[in-house]
């Protein structure tokens, strides 16, 4: 079975507003539910691709300092 969950997760929130998509990112991270790590994942991909190199230095500084404690 070939799921294509870039695809899947997208399109279960293409209709979602700001506060939906944060609601969704918070509980999946209160939960620490292992199966809701793919979906952050592309949340995160989608964030990346559309940054400017600012955006993505600040990222890499706050996931460098978090990741080395």
């Amino acid at each position: 079975m070939n799921i294509d969950i870039r695809n899947s997760i997208q399109k279960n929130f293409e209709h979602a507003n700001e506060q939906e998509i944060r609601e969704s990112i918070e509980s999946s991270m209160q939960e620490k539910d292992e199966i809701t790590l793919p979906g952050l994942g592309v949340f995160f991909e989608i964030i990346w691709q559309y940054s400017d190199e600012n955006m993505k230095q600040n990222l890499l500084q706050v996931l460098t300092q978090k990741l080395s404690k």
